[in-house]
């Protein structure tokens, strides 16, 4: 009998610490998508996909950071981990292809956003960016968090085609 009780006993305590722990977890998947998309991002993956064919965007490990703060703001940094370093030691002494290999391996953008939960996307209104022709535009990106990964389309990538990212959330 006292065996039965403590069997007993000890289910029910643990049936409670499961009612204590399960709101925190069930909570915790329910945040709004705009909550979970918020903080900094390490990119792990950038692959351009055009004419039916897929390569990495910035090579074979690319650096970047995805920041989205509480207030609808976000700045966007890539760069290639190939880049070449300029034999003046100048940032603004470089060569043509010097140059040509920056403009080509990088890519910075900043603004706000907004996130529609609907339909799982966010839009950004970019104010400026390495890459001129997306200042002053607007653009739509479906994506999806899981955990600590993100990852997101770009429907019409800067060099053509359109992109997959993935990111890692920074610790």
């Amino acid at each position: 009998m006292k065996h039965t009780r403590r069997i007993l006993l000890s289910m029910t305590m643990m049936a409670g610490c499961g009612l204590i722990v399960l709101p925190h977890v069930a909570g915790a998947q329910q945040k709004p998508l705009k909550e979970q998309i918020v903080g900094t991002w390490m990119l792990v993956s950038s692959d351009t996909i055009n004419y039916g064919s897929r390569y990495p965007t910035f090579g074979a490990n690319p650096k970047g950071i995805a920041v989205f703060d509480a207030g609808g703001r976000y700045v966007f940094n890539f760069v290639s981990s190939s880049l070449p370093k300029f034999a003046g030691n100048s940032r603004t002494g470089g060569t043509a292809d010097e140059n040509k290999a920056i403009v080509e391996g990088t890519l910075s953008h900043f603004g706000t956003y907004t996130v529609n939960e609907a339909d799982r996307s966010f839009t950004l209104r970019i104010e400026g960016s390495s890459f001129p022709n997306w200042a002053g535009t607007e653009q739509k990106r479906s994506f999806a968090v899981t955990g600590d990964d993100l990852t997101w389309t770009t429907a019409e990538a800067s060099g053509g085609g359109s992109a997959e990212l993935a990111w890692k959330r920074a610790r």
